[in-house]
């Protein structure tokens, strides 16, 4: 058995008897009990009830046809599943257990998926490194000294070690696709509207229409395991479910050369690592030597992403900031009011802004998604990085945050940029709801992985991830880091 091999192997394997569900369970949580000491990913254990359902799925042999029939997987620690804590790693929620499972979860279990347990997030899902007062620090299996990304942390270093199968984690500010480009595996960010959004933090599943940009997602070792988790997890939410049903185009390329590839140009006040730069450009010059269109171009609407990153930043701090008390608001509040640029001001009149400034905002999303809709006629896909960044050593940050958040800087080709200024990148897709799959593009000097992302249609999911998958067979695809064989 290969602990490293893809979710669509496996189940392959399963499928023709080579393996069982129980002999891999077992390996995985050896895996777990071995490497996790000093991964801290899989912070939330079940493994008792997982054992019980690998042998299950093993009775139910030849007759069981469900998609992921026997799989082990791990979920996102915030993604709540009947029976486990969810703390979103704040001290104030550790007591809680979940009465009640997440949309993601039914519908993983119908599936036939095994849960071993939930993975590593920072406080309140809203850090780029998965560290909190709950459950400690994940590490970042290429080097442990640096972060695994956030907030789904330690789905992606779980991956990377070969700790489990299959992820979901969720993603607003980049927290699918940055761990993913981080710890070197695939993760997807679907289109808005494509999965259920409810089921995360202490709270019951009931959708909330008001809550906009946040989604739920897969993380996996490869393209094609995104894929099939998107197969399961697709659907309408909670009510509107007795109606609704979805049906996803297929992609607009079934061979590489058949995508015709926008390039996005550098945004001008951004700094980006040169060597995720270098990463990008030798992407689209081999895809140009194979024979696709290639161009370095963006929507017009977008100029140089000042007023869209506005925007975004309003919306962001409004949605996250409904999530605080309101002296916890006023304090952050107060704390951004420190720096004097555009940005830290959007923040403030996001957490302060009124009902109908939020109406407006999403208003302002709609010219957005209509510039993308014009884009993706003359184009397929759009490439950028995942972040501006790659995977940096672990800052030490108290919680709650305090004005270390508004100050603190990373040295980008020896410039020191703002720590949040690490959200452009991500929400470049994440504003009008576009789907966008991260992926492994190479490995820089320091031998830590450099990740990408192909943007994509809206509710055309399947076109960035055969992408993916297609460029994968290109330039390779997920590799395992040392020392965890």
């Amino acid at each position: 058995m290969n602990p490293f091999a893809s979710a669509t192997e496996l189940r392959s394997e399963l499928r023709a008897g080579k393996v069982s569900a129980s002999d891999l369970t077992e390996l995985y949580i050896r895996r777990i009990e071995h490497y996790d000491t000093k991964l801290n990913a899989v912070v939330v254990r079940d493994f008792e009830r997982a054992r019980q359902a690998a042998r299950a799925a093993d009775a139910a042999g030849d007759s069981a046809t469900a998609p992921l029939h026997g799989l082990p997987i791990t979920l996102k620690e915030s993604i709540n599943v009947s029976r486990l804590r969810t703390t979103c790693g704040v001290p104030e929620w550790q007591g809680f257990v979940s009465q009640h499972d997440a949309p993601a979860w039914t519908r993983l279990r119908a599936a036939g998926a095994i849960l071993m347990g939930k993975t590593n997030v920072p406080p309140m899902l809203a850090d780029w490194q998965s560290a909190n007062p709950v459950y400690g620090r994940a590490n970042n299996p290429w080097d442990l000294g640096r972060t695994p990304g956030g907030s789904s942390g330690g789905s992606a270093a779980a991956l990377a070690a070969g700790l489990t199968a299959l992820e979901v984690g969720s993603d607003i500010g980049g927290s699918i696709r940055v761990p993913a480009a981080f710890c070197g595996v695939y993760g997807h960010r679907p289109s808005e509207t494509l999965l259920p959004k409810s089921g995360q933090f202490p709270f019951p599943p009931m959708p909330n229409a008001a809550v906009v940009m946040g989604v739920q997602g897969p993380l996996a070792r490869s393209a094609d395991d995104l894929e099939l988790a998107l197969s399961v997890l697709a659907g309408a939410d909670i009510g509107e479910d007795i109606a609704w049903r979805v049906v996803l185009p297929p992609s607009r390329g079934t061979r590489l050369t058949d995508f015709r590839v926008a390039v996005l140009p550098p945004i001008p006040w951004l700094p980006v690592d040169d060597q995720i730069a270098a990463a990008l450009d030798e992407v689209a010059a081999r895809l140009g030597r194979i024979g696709c269109t290639v161009k370095r171009v963006q929507p017009e609407a977008f100029g140089d992403f000042r007023e869209h990153h506005v925007l975004y930043r309003q919306i962001l701090s409004a949605v996250t900031g409904s999530r605080l008390s309101e002296k916890a608001r006023r304090r952050t509040a107060d704390m951004w009011r420190t720096v004097d640029d555009e940005f830290a001001r959007a923040t403030v009149r996001g957490i302060e802004g009124t009902t109908g400034d939020y109406i407006a905002w999403n208003g302002r999303r709609e010219m957005y998604r209509a510039a993308w809709r014009a884009f993706f006629r003359d184009w397929d896909v759009a490439l950028a990085p995942a972040i501006n960044v790659l995977a940096y050593p672990h800052v030490d940050r108290s919680w709650p945050f305090d004005d270390s958040d508004v100050t603190l800087t990373l040295d980008v080709n020896g410039r020191a940029v703002p720590y949040r200024d690490g959200l452009v990148y991500p929400a470049v897709s994440t504003v009008a709801g576009q789907p966008a799959t991260a992926f492994p593009a190479g490995r820089s000097r320091e031998g830590l992985p450099i990740g990408l992302q192909a943007i994509g249609p809206y509710l055309e999911d399947r076109t960035p991830i055969r992408f993916a998958a297609l460029l994968g067979r290109e330039i390779g695809g997920f590799v395992k880091p040392e020392g965890y064989e």
